[in-house]
């Protein structure tokens, strides 16, 4: 498996080249990109082999997805997506929907995770989508924001409310009554398809209803954020890792009163906190992975503390990489300078740090 996973990591490497800043720049990725990682099954690669997917483990899969996020975090972002997708599909469609859906997301197709509304975000409590049924048909109505991925999507899983209930609901993009807007000039991730997604009495067959909808709404925006929490914190591995070879690069090279950069301890300072970040990251990533891989009692936890630790020295390590590179990687399009954008967002998305933190206190707080 690992001669598979480096064999994908070198043909990214080719695909991206150095193309990823240019692609920030425009905030747009080729369609060609997408669609071939996506043939390839790479964008979700631990869909199961039965449903023509790699197989992959948390871990092989992690170590991927930190690849990728080192070369561009907005093909990062998409490959995140897609596997929300499909872990979401897995886990709660019955066997034809995973059957009907699982080869599709192997073969080229994109899907997208809708839960983010204007007055909910954390607070699931506040969703406000609804779909209703009549019959063999379901109506849905309702307005997503922060989709990421929606604008190459195919396909989007739309979380919803069913009466006291929750519901996904399969739509595909050319549904009649849907809408996706793109997101202008995002923070971060500028190429990852960031779109708001408006339903207007979309109408649907009842069996585009995951598991037959009705499930606890907690439920339907946890599972797919436990995948989501992990990839992106894998993603912060590889964003950290590319912000080291930057550093250290720079530093090693740049001469400041007769000596490297890197021998002058306030520089030392930040390349050894930067390295330190990485190491880290790395080990809470694997260690999440590796509950995931075993369904591990403490599953829940170790993801939610990956993403916090990953997600908080990205940021903290991003800042130190463009404090070392100074006027070299402050300037647009500079990995450094994209890498600081990008860690920022991830502090926000698939759990704020600071949902993250409560999370881990009730945790705390629980044990005895």
């Amino acid at each position: 498996m690992r001669d598979a996973v480096a064999a994908a990591a070198a043909a990214v490497t080719e695909l991206v080249g150095d193309q990823a800043s240019g692609w920030d720049r425009a905030g747009r990725l080729p369609e060609d990109v997408v669609r071939k990682l996506g043939a390839a099954g790479q964008l979700a690669a631990q869909i199961p082999a039965r449903y023509g997917g790699p197989g992959w483990s948390s871990t092989d899969s992690g170590e991927f997805t930190a690849h990728v996020g080192s070369l561009c975090s907005s093909l990062r972002s998409v490959m995140t997506s897609q596997g929300m997708a499909a872990w979401t599909v897995e886990r709660l469609g019955d066997p034809e929907q995973a059957a009907a859906l699982l080869p599709r997301l192997t073969s080229g197709d994109t899907a997208a995770v809708a839960f983010s509304e204007p007055q909910a975000g954390s607070d699931l409590s506040a969703v406000a989508t609804t779909v209703t049924v009549a019959g063999d048909t379901l109506s849905l109505t309702g307005r997503k924001q922060w989709v990421t991925a929606a604008e190459y999507a195919d396909l989007f899983l739309v979380v919803a409310r069913m009466g006291e209930d929750g519901a996904v609901v399969v739509v595909p993009r050319n549904a009649p009554g849907v809408q996706v807007r793109p997101v202008a000039d995002p923070l971060g991730c500028r190429a990852a398809g960031h779109a708001e997604v408006l339903l207007d009495d979309v109408r649907l067959p009842l069996s585009s209803l995951l598991g037959g909808g009705r499930q606890p709404l907690s439920l339907l925006v946890t599972t797919a954020l436990a995948y989501g929490r992990i990839s992106v914190a894998w993603g912060c591995v590889g964003i950290l890792r590319a912000c080291v070879t930057a550093a250290v690069g720079h530093a090693r090279s740049r001469e400041q009163f007769g000596q490297p950069l890197g021998r002058h301890q306030l520089v030392a300072r930040h390349l050894a906190d930067l390295w330190t970040a990485e190491q880290v990251a790395t080990r809470a990533c694997e260690y999440a992975s590796r509950c995931w891989d075993e369904n591990a009692p403490d599953l829940v936890t170790a993801v939610v503390l990956a993403k916090y630790v990953s997600a908080g020295h990205a940021a903290k390590g991003a800042a130190a990489a463009v404090q070392v590179l100074a006027s070299a990687g402050a300037q647009d399009g500079h990995l450094v300078a994209r890498a600081y954008r990008d860690a920022k967002l991830m502090e926000i998305i698939e759990g704020s740090n600071e949902m993250c933190q409560l999370m881990l206190a009730d945790h705390a707080l629980s044990r005895r």
